[in-house]
């Protein structure tokens, strides 16, 4: 059994588990006895004070997976269970064929209510002469020591049956136990330090049962013991930080899951690994460093709530949300836009999330290029021309096109005292791109657009006639200033009201598990959406490939903001999944 394998294989058990459990919470009412909806899991992981403070991601299970598979099955109609069995136990044993092992005669008897796993280094020996080396720590939680012990036995055992050489270490009054298949080749290990065993930097799976509460796993034994040490120096642990602490207590406590990121260490794991360079990210210029996320179980989905902390000596301007309902510029948005962006004020807001990600590049590009992809299409210079006089509601909402693969825009603004300027602005930059402007009508409205002008032959006739490309249309109606990338697209902007986005099911349903009071909405109709996010954007698809049973399933995200305190930004994510 490869080492990779085997830690792949505990990763996937648990991402599985725990996704594909919601998937049947449409069946549930409000009066289910089932605990786990709405929470049902424990406080905070136990296991956080085996792990550093600066380690890049933790991810915590914090139910037990027969929990979970038990929410499952009774999350489905009657005649569909058979069916969800099969496929659970077909996934576990597809999952642990790699390790000769058997979910209910060996782990299911001692499995307890955490799981933790942590990316604790990016690069263990750090020496970038060869390349990373990351250090993942796995924690399970036992609920029968005897029982776990008897796990491990069995584990080595089969190992040494193999042909593994087994070597078995005090540290700290821990036993190590870990294999040794190959001997590294020292000659090829850059220097270390004085007192570094270089072998203890040579992959080979590890384990460790501290006390008679967790069975831990490592990549490296240095790793194991940097473990240990963290539980007996607890400021050396993410446990005793102070920042993780203050934000757990301002996120809901009714969590099953639970995540860490430390962002810069996170980027250079990443930036690294791709072969970047990550040296030009300095403190100075992070505004956040650290992402804790709770989960819990919702009727319909999932809700993560976040907590974005700041990096040291940034402050936030405490401001309470600013919505307490969605904004009425989402009537312009058709109900058949599968993104759609609303909310109030949008200059600051696109200048906080600008500042927010400019030193992570890779987050920088997502969020930067679907406005950088509108102003190009406007022929605007920067984004900041598309944003800067929008101080009151607004919404951007995606239209899908059957005739082309490029979809349109439409963007609703409500009036404000700028917005003569703003259009001025406007023309005299398509001027200056070429494009002529000129005021048509639309049914009963007067519509200004911006145009391509081209030759083009006439049918049958040496004349040469001009053929207008439109890049952009605008109009006003009530207090409200509609622009779009097409005169269809501008069509149905103003018929929106009838059928709009704002009084569909969809949204209703989207956001119906987070607060009302927000900073307004970013929503994704995963379903609808899939296709056009996998062509423009490469990444999405590897994050679908990495994590398919949740892709599988979903139905839309929606994104929101609750406002800030000075060192703290929450906010929340609700994961709808489909109906079974």
């Amino acid at each position: 059994m490869k080492l990779r394998s085997f830690f792949y294989s505990l990763i996937t058990i648990v991402v599985v588990l725990l996704l594909t459990s919601t998937a049947g919470l449409f069946w549930l009412t409000a009066r289910s006895p089932l605990s786990l909806l709405g929470g049902g899991g424990k406080a905070n992981p136990a296991a956080t004070i085996f792990v550093p403070k600066q380690a890049p991601i933790v991810a915590s299970l914090l139910v037990n997976p027969d929990r979970l598979e038990a929410f499952r099955l009774a999350s489905v109609p009657l005649n569909k269970r058979r069916q969800a069995r099969a496929e659970l136990a077909q996934l576990k044993q597809s999952l642990l064929s790699s390790t000769q092992l058997d979910y209910e005669q060996d782990i299911q008897p001692w499995l307890g209510d955490e799981i933790t796993l942590a990316v604790t280094t990016p690069d263990v020996d750090r020496d970038d002469a060869n390349g990373l080396q990351p250090g993942y720590l796995v924690a399970i939680a036992t609920q029968d020591a005897e029982r776990s012990n008897e796990f491990l036995q069995l584990f080595w055992q089969r190992r040494a049956v193999a042909g593994v050489d087994l070597v078995f270490e005090q540290y700290a009054g821990v036993r190590l136990i870990y294999g040794t298949e190959t001997k590294p080749d020292l000659a090829s290990v850059a220097p270390q330090p004085s007192g570094v065993d270089v072998a203890s930097l040579h992959p080979t799976l590890v384990s460790a049962v501290v006390g008679d509460r967790f069975v831990l796993f490592a990549n490296y034994p240095k790793v194991l013991r940097d473990a240990i040490t963290n539980v007996q120096a607890l400021d050396l642990s993410l446990s005793s930080s102070r920042d993780y602490q203050d934000a757990l207590r301002r996120l809901p406590d009714r969590q099953i899951g639970l995540a860490f990121v430390n962002l810069p260490q996170l980027t250079e794991w990443l930036t690294k690994g791709r072969g970047e360079n990550s040296s030009n990210v300095t403190r100075a210029s992070r505004l956040y460093e650290r992402l804790v996320m709770t989960l819990e179980l919702e009727q319909g989905g999932l809700v993560a709530d976040t907590a974005l902390l700041t990096a040291a000596g940034e402050t936030l301007t405490s401001a309470r949300p600013a919505l307490s309902k969605p904004v009425n510029a989402l009537n312009f948005i058709p109900t058949i836009s599968p993104l759609a962006a609303a909310g109030e004020n949008l200059e600051q807001l696109w200048t906080q999330i600008q500042k927010g990600v400019s030193a992570y590049s890779t987050l920088a590009t997502l969020v930067d290029q679907p406005l950088a992809d509108l102003a190009k299409q406007w022929g605007l210079e920067s984004t900041t021309d598309l944003v800067d006089w929008v101080t009151g509601e607004y919404a951007l909402g995606l239209i899908p096109r059957r005739d082309r693969p490029q979809p349109d825009w439409v963007f609703a603004a409500k009036r404000n005292a700028d917005v003569t300027a703003a259009i001025a602005r406007f023309d005299t930059i398509a001027k200056q791109q070429g494009l002529s402007s000129g005021v048509f009508p639309l049914g009963d409205r007067q519509v200004a657009a911006w145009t391509k002008l081209s030759p083009t032959s006439a049918t049958n006739s040496s004349l040469i006639a001009l053929q207008a490309d439109v890049q952009a249309v605008h109009t006003s109606i009530d207090d409200y200033e509609l622009f779009a990338t097409s005169v269809e697209a501008l069509s149905q902007a103003i018929q929106a009201p009838q059928s709009s986005l704002l009084a569909s099911n969809r949204l209703k349903q989207a956001i119906a598990a987070l607060d009302s009071n927000n900073d307004g909405y970013l929503y994704l109709d995963w379903l609808n959406l899939r296709d056009v996010l996998e062509q423009r954007l490469p990444v999405v698809r590897l994050v679908e490939l990495s994590i398919k049973p949740l892709f599988e399933h979903l139905r839309s995200l929606t994104v929101t903001s609750y406002g800030h305190e000075p060192t703290i930004q929450r906010g929340a994510v609700f994961i709808q999944l489909k109906e079974l």
